[in-house]
């Protein structure tokens, strides 16, 4: 199987050349270019790969007739049952989504903190929405398949996510999308399995890494190709903006819109600041890293401008998970305590520093169900769509981006599947101001509208675990209690008693295809 892979993925570079030769030949080129569009996902697909060996052997001219091409390519889709949708006249926006790692709910001055300063992420705030009950995911991998898939982890695998699990860049590219991802993937088992690395689900082109940099060193591949390893983690934010840019200007196709996904590597575990800003913010080396952050997160936006993009580009700033900010965490890190040990030495950080973020008024942080855990700072930009200066309580997650995105970007979301995302497109636009009626916690709890709900064995990460917490059920009212300081269980078991109901309802995915509700507000 990857090796069919690798060979599509070359394939499909191959055809997009010939193609490209072939444009006064409009029949056969436009052949060419659908048959290189699908080659990535053929180590699934035994029809499509046979039709893409078929083109490459020179046939098509002869024995393909427009017929026969649209009934072939209808006759068995990769993945899903679907085929996309048709789109209207309207401009479709560029997307950028901007994924930062293991940043805290308040480590912006737009979300309250008052030492680290973030002047163009407060710029983006004032220019479009800034959600304040945004949910991605408890870790790393698990977020990001979520994203990409609009599925629970449960469903969508998390670092395992199989290859035919479908990601919104596949559907997107098939609605003429031109797509990249740059930074840290992590949904492969930070391996290189080419049919579950990104050219593979949905992205034209791909720089960075694979996985994470927990060994204090990152492994780069471009597409499907291995291209070198840094021990520089001061490095990273730049280059990987770098990158992006250099895809904006030198690669886009200015006749078709764009998906970029640019996930930083920074602030996981291992983080470090550029010379010009290590040192410099009052938030200690994490701080130097959001300052540095915020200066290259400018340097895009303004290549938005410079380019002409910024107004029909529809901009998400949002981050993977809460902040690493559990003692047990960050004493390890120091080499005290009871944290972990035999580590690389890379892994440790200085003892007199700050290299963790802040999670304000939310209780815990990365690898909890508490809201530290999960809810993240989201920043949304659209102009003359999105309205400017406006702040929204509304649940929203990354879950949501994939039905989301179908309706803007013009294509079906799959049908043979459940899919755990509710289209947002009102709430972002301003048409309305409730969102999902509830978010659930992967094998924690629920929240459904104010309330929220764990049961008494909810999962946390190792380092996550709070010792003193009693294994009950707990009951939050977080309008009243956004700490989760004061648990009404045994106040409101009537409440306790339906959000378990509900959660069991989400979990099992068939109930909800019958007809459970789907997180939208009836």
């Amino acid at each position: 199987m990857k090796i069919i892979a690798c060979l599509l993925s070359r394939l499909r570079r191959a055809l997009l050349d010939l193609s490209t030769a072939l444009r006064p030949h409009c029949f056969l080129s436009h052949f060419i270019l659908i048959a290189s569009s699908h080659a990535p996902l053929c180590a699934s697909t035994p029809f499509r790969y046979s039709i893409c060996r078929f083109a490459a052997k020179g046939g098509v001219a002869t024995a393909v007739t427009p017929f026969l091409l649209a009934t072939t390519l209808t006759a068995q889709e990769p993945k899903t049952k679907n085929q996309k949708s048709g789109t209207s006249d309207a401009p479709r926006p560029n997307i950028l989504i901007i994924f930062t790692d293991d940043q805290g709910y308040a480590d912006l001055a737009c979300y309250g903190n008052e030492k680290n300063k973030t002047p163009r992420l407060d710029e983006l705030a004032k220019e479009g929405t800034l959600f304040t009950s945004f949910y991605s995911q408890t870790v790393c991998g698990p977020s990001r398949s979520a994203l990409l898939t609009g599925r629970q982890p449960r469903r969508s695998g998390g670092w395992s996510m199989p290859a035919d699990e479908i990601t919104w860049a596949e559907l997107i590219r098939d609605a003429g999308y031109q797509t990249a991802c740059v930074g840290k993937w992590d949904v492969s088992n930070r391996k290189p399995i080419l049919e579950r690395m990104p050219n593979a689900q949905g992205f034209d082109y791909f720089y960075g890494a694979l996985g994470a940099n927990d060994g204090g060193t990152v492994k780069f591949h471009e597409n499907n190709e291995a291209a070198g390893s840094t021990d520089d983690m001061a490095s990273l934010t730049r280059l990987y903006t770098e990158k992006s840019i250099e895809w904006l200007k030198d690669e886009r196709d200015p006749d078709k819109p764009f998906a970029l996904y640019l996930a930083h590597t920074m602030m996981h575990t291992v983080i470090d600041a550029s010379e010009p800003f290590r040192g410099k913010s009052e938030g200690g080396l994490y701080g130097d890293v959001v300052e540095e952050f915020d200066y290259e997160t400018g340097r895009l936006l303004d290549t938005l401008d410079e380019l002409d993009l910024s107004e029909n580009t529809l901009v998400i700033y949002t981050s993977d998970n809460g902040p690493w900010n559990q003692p047990k965490y960050y004493l390890g890190k120091m080499g005290k305590g009871n944290g972990p040990k035999k580590r690389a030495e890379a892994w440790y950080q200085e003892p007199d520093t700050i290299f963790w973020g802040e999670a304000g008024p939310l209780r815990n942080g990365k690898g909890s169900c508490y809201e530290g855990g999960y809810r993240l700072p989201c920043l949304v930009r659209w102009p003359g769509q999105v309205p400017a200066g406006r702040t929204s309580d509304a649940i929203f997650a990354t879950i949501d981006f994939l039905p989301t995105f179908a309706a803007l970007a013009g294509f079906s979301i799959p049908e043979d599947r459940h899919i755990d995302g509710i289209d947002q497109t009102a709430l972002l636009t301003g048409k309305s101001e409730t969102g999902r009626n509830y978010f659930y916690f992967d094998k924690a709890g629920v929240r459904k509208g104010p309330w929220k709900y764990l049961k008494p064995d909810a999962h946390f990460f190792g380092y996550a675990i709070e010792d003193d917490r009693p294994k009950v059920a707990e009951l939050y009212h977080l309008e009243d209690d956004l700490g989760e300081k004061t648990n009404l269980a045994e106040k409101h078991p009537e409440k306790v008693a339906a959000l378990a109901k509900l959660m069991a309802k989400i979990e099992d995915a068939e109930a909800l295809s019958k007809g459970a509700d789907t997180g939208r507000i009836q």
